[in-house]
């Protein structure tokens, strides 16, 4: 689901363009703030599993694996 909500938010220019300016900043920090904890749970563990890391945060395998390659991508990790 995670990965899902991110990709229409970032794809989109319309949706984008039509959401409350107010929406996208909660997101947005939501977003941020799952990402922080995915690069304090790597940074604990060790460990760059999807698997492993969905499993811990309660995210969907392909959400955690899509902010892995997020964060990878980003150098954040």
């Amino acid at each position: 689901m995670c990965q899902s909500l991110v990709d229409k938010v970032s794809r989109s220019q319309q949706l984008l363009a039509a959401a409350d300016p107010e929406l996208l900043v909660l997101f947005e920090d939501w977003l941020e703030e799952l990402e922080e904890e995915v690069v304090a749970r790597v940074e604990e563990t060790g460990s760059t599993e999807a698997a492993a890391l969905a499993r811990s945060l309660g995210l969907s395998p392909a959400s955690a694996a899509f902010l892995l390659a997020k964060l990878r991508k980003e150098g954040r990790l």
